[in-house]
């Protein structure tokens, strides 16, 4: 059996094609950028016709038996009744909706609204958006007719036929995971009709010489796939532009802590975790506006300074923040600089802020007295440093995972299940946190969360 899996995200798509077990055959892997547009006023979009003709270019001359897509969360764009779209993808890190989500905040329990929809009211998810599109353009509004996300367009557009995976519409806001169906409530709320939103099926669709094509789930329930982070005492991170840990349960109520997500993979598994804006993408931010050396050497500088830095601390909120506070308000702030401070300096205490903020969502999710184990995928698995600082950051073991397309191989481990073959298990690197490290990290924690109340109170 041959499986090809489809990742589509925020910035480029890769192809490739795995065999029975889940291992990706060499040689087929291929990838195409594609740009994310933005602006000072909080925009980022996506053009739809780019990313269709990335995805015929990715799938052109391709056989399998199988495929399984992966694509970003959040992503909402309004189509009419034949499928052409009327509106740009709008991506999760769009923020011109953040005060539309304040004012739903005003009128509605988002406690109450979280526990419903595992999702938070804010401008990350649909609710937001489709209220600040209401406000902003009526008669835009009134003419789409139906509102999907760009991965049940590009198969709408493929196949002819539209359907969103329960591993899409848990994370719009309108889904409610316990259900396993578009929220009533939540409906009304969004001023949208259930005809206006795509029927919610797991069964796959077809395409001349792929065989079954299963609908897309979410790039972070397929890391957890990919990384085989799916039993009792497994956690996943993946770290690309934006980051995220979480953990699948196949039991139990489909809830999650306030301020953390609860989101389906399928119908019989969900996942509890955290999601944060400012990571790789910060990150790459960092190397574009510094003065910084090249990889290698900021490799072995960064190896040279463990623990945290000792007179900087920042609060990394160069994007509007998700978990676990979702302070969408706040902005991002560098204390201590003084005229020695150098640009390594800064990239140093802005990586470490970084993993603070995943330590403190692993502070909130649910596990078992044991702890957790955490398997890491995305870019991090190439700077060792890198992983070293994240594991004493969070006090926890780290396996970072042989397979470096997570997500990508996350697609194809869903279509070999729906198949019913048996992927099997991936390898990795072990990385122990030091506890003299950790000890000075946890503290540092502390610290930091004190800074943050001061310069940001509620």
């Amino acid at each position: 059996m041959k499986v090809l899996a489809l990742d589509l995200g925020t910035s480029s798509a890769r192809s490739a094609l795995f065999d029975a077990r889940g291992s990706r055959i060499d040689g087929t892997l291929r990838q195409e950028t594609y740009t994310l547009h933005t602006a000072s006023d909080g925009k980022a979009e996506l053009h739809p016709a780019d990313i269709l003709a990335t995805v015929r270019r990715l799938l052109k001359e391709r056989t399998a038996d199988a495929v399984g897509i992966s694509c970003f969360w959040h992503g909402l764009m309004g189509c009419d009744a034949q499928g052409k779209n009327l509106t740009p993808i709008y991506s999760w890190a769009d923020s011109r909706c953040t005060s539309d989500a304040a004012m739903l905040r005003t009128r509605h329990d988002e406690r109450e609204l979280h526990a419903r929809t595992g999702c938070m009211l804010r401008a990350s998810f649909w609710p937001a958006k489709l209220a600040w599109l209401r406000r902003t353009d009526r008669t835009l509004f009134a003419k789409v007719a139906y509102w999907i996300g760009p991965a049940e367009w590009l198969l709408w557009r493929l196949t002819g036929e539209l359907r969103c995976a329960h591993g899409m519409a848990t994370a719009t806001g309108l889904y409610n995971p316990m259900t396993k169906t578009w929220d009533a409530q939540m409906l009304r709320l969004a001023h949208v009709t259930l005809s206006r939103l795509p029927p919610i099926s797991d069964a796959p669709l077809s395409l001349p010489g792929l065989g079954a094509v299963y609908p897309a789930i979410g790039d972070g329930a397929a890391n957890n796939l990919g990384v085989g982070a799916t039993g009792p005492g497994l956690a996943a991170i993946n770290f690309g532009t934006s980051a995220a840990v979480r953990i699948v349960r196949d039991h139990g109520p489909a809830r999650a802590p306030y301020g953390l997500f609860c989101y389906r993979i399928d119908e019989h598994r969900h996942l509890i975790g955290g999601a944060i804006s400012n990571a790789g993408g910060l990150r790459a931010w960092c190397l574009d506006r510094f003065r910084l050396p090249d990889e290698a050497t900021i490799e072995c500088e960064l190896a040279r300074r463990p623990g945290p830095h000792p007179t900087l601390h920042a609060l990394p909120f160069w994007m509007a923040e998700r978990a676990p506070t979702w302070r969408e308000d706040l902005s991002g702030a560098v204390v201590g600089i003084n005229q020695a401070t150098t640009a390594i300096d800064l990239l140093h205490a802005i990586t470490e802020a970084t993993y603070q903020r995943l330590a403190t969502i692993v502070e909130r999710i649910p596990r078992q007295k044991s702890g957790l184990r955490i398997l890491v995928g995305g870019g991090l698995q190439k700077s060792p440093a890198s992983l070293q600082r994240l594991a004493d950051c969070l006090g926890a073991q780290l396996i970072a995972a042989d397979e470096p397309e997570t997500s990508l191989r996350g697609a194809a481990v869903l279509a070999l299940e729906r198949q019913g073959a048996q992927p099997g298990a991936i390898g990795g690197r072990i990385v122990r946190p030091r506890v003299r490290y950790a000890t000075a990290y946890a503290h540092q924690r502390t610290m930091l969360k004190k800074l943050e109340a001061t310069l940001f109170p509620e």
